[in-house]
């Protein structure tokens, strides 16, 4: 059934509105079900235990925190929506912004979240385009 959603969802648009669509949607996935629900990072629970200091209620958070990851990765691959790129932009604008003021150290590590946020934005900056671009087009192909 999922795959019934999914499947034409992910046909339309250009080859790169579908790869760029499938990458973004792969990274919230991924983040949202390894170091959130499957191996639990210690570094998740501590860097949200800046805002809810009960290490059980941060862990708890964590999981419902992989969850939603795990769901709006599932809604960038079905959605065609402009809203839908430019909330993953702010929200990982946020998050980068989250992780500076609270733990800096972590901006320094390899593959750390200056990297992985400033790519995933830039592939959101091309989807926009690219998801511009096919509605000018379709819109061109009525006015004839």
């Amino acid at each position: 059934m999922l795959f019934g959603l999914i499947g034409p969802a992910l046909m339309k648009g250009t080859s790169i509105l579908w790869i760029s669509r499938i990458a973004l949607a792969f990274s919230w996935i991924y983040q949202g079900a390894v170091p959130k629900l499957v191996c639990r990072s210690s570094g998740e629970v501590e860097l949200l235990n800046h805002l809810i200091p009960v290490y059980r209620w941060a862990c708890m958070a964590v999981s419902w925190m992989g969850v939603a990851e795990i769901m709006f990765g599932l809604l960038l691959l079905v959605s065609m929506q402009y809203w839908v790129f430019w909330f993953n932009m702010i929200t990982l604008t946020g998050l980068l912004l989250f992780v500076a003021l609270f733990e800096p150290a972590m901006l320094t590590l390899p593959f750390n979240p200056l990297t992985l946020n400033v790519a995933l934005i830039a592939l959101s900056l091309v989807a926009l385009d690219e998801l511009k671009k096919q509605k000018n087009n379709s819109h061109a192909e009525q006015d004839y």
